[in-house]
């Protein structure tokens, strides 16, 4: 345990190193759909006319335009659900002044790529739109596979030139397929998400798509893509693919800040949400956010 931080080497003797397989999916899902049904006060639950869920997080006490966050949940493509990420989408918008908006996009395998990222695509365009967001500051995100499909939101929109994205943030982004097979990457420190999840989630969601298309880390052009935030432990099997996308980013001239944190494992922060290094680890995003989103407004007032 000497391998993990302090904050977190209990939790890591308790949890296991892979949780999502082909058994174990079924029973994920039926505590995402028991999660569904509590909606607290706060949270508005729509369906967009694409057919999208969205649950719709506003700043108390806000009455001028805004920022706006679209946020996507994390789950290796397969799991997982908008409602997961309550608390911490209501911080965003307590913190930022944000109207935040956790998008359900359909999940693998039964809905392979592109299905997830046009549907994020489809929420993206919405938040914008909406009278309440100024459309120069709308900030994308997300965490493990959420942050992968906020990568790829990233280049989609930029491609589309529909939406201005102001910023990503990437939360140990599951960005590269290639991780699975990848000699060297297995290691006993992982927790949560192993090279054999890696595989599982993968091709659930790439089914029969071109990976050179549909991965973003395959992506060769990465200019012209919003300032970005990546934050991963070493412990975390993305720890070398995502500042390998990091140091890509930097060398095709986008902003790009970077958080690794010691002794973390893969999702560390939703396992114990009160340790200090996790409090840390959340003040840094949301830090980073307001400072370039107000740093957008300033420029755009």
């Amino acid at each position: 345990m000497a391998d993990f931080h302090p904050d977190l080497a209990r939790s890591a003797r308790l949890i296991p190193r892979s949780m999502i397989t082909p058994n174990s999916l079924p029973v994920f899902r039926v505590a995402a759909r028991l999660m569904d049904r509590r909606t607290p006060a706060d949270v508005e639950v729509l369906r967009l006319t694409s057919g999208v869920r969205v649950r719709l997080h506003r700043a108390p006490g806000t009455t001028s335009k805004g920022p706006g966050l679209l946020w996507i949940h994390g789950g290796g493509y397969v799991i997982g659900s908008a409602a997961q990420d309550d608390d911490l989408c209501r911080r965003f918008a307590r913190e930022l002044g944000a109207t935040v908006a956790a998008v359900d996009y359909r999940l693998a395998p039964e809905y392979p790529y592109p299905i997830p990222l046009e549907d994020c695509y489809r929420a993206l365009t919405w938040l914008a739109e909406l009278p309440a967001v100024d459309p120069a500051l709308v900030a994308i995100g997300g965490a493990s596979a959420g942050g992968g499909l906020a990568a790829a939101l990233a280049l989609l929109a930029r491609d589309r030139r529909e939406v201005n994205v102001a910023a990503q943030l990437l939360v140990y982004p599951m960005l590269d397929d290639r991780s699975g097979t990848e000699e060297g990457l297995d290691d006993h420190r992982h927790r949560m998400w192993t090279q054999k999840s890696n595989v599982y989630g993968w091709s659930s969601y790439l089914g029969d798509a071109d990976p050179n298309v549909a991965v973003p880390a395959r992506n060769p052009d990465l200019g012209g893509l919003p300032p970005a935030w990546i934050g991963v432990g070493t412990n975390d099997l993305f720890h070398r693919e995502d500042l390998a996308y990091a140091e890509r980013l930097t060398a095709a001239g986008v902003p790009c800040q970077v958080e690794v944190v010691p002794g973390a494992f893969h999702g560390f922060d939703g396992v114990v949400p009160k340790a200090p290094v996790s409090r840390n680890f959340l003040a840094s995003q949301v830090s980073w956010l307001k400072e370039h989103l107000t740093q957008t407004q300033s420029a755009s007032s």
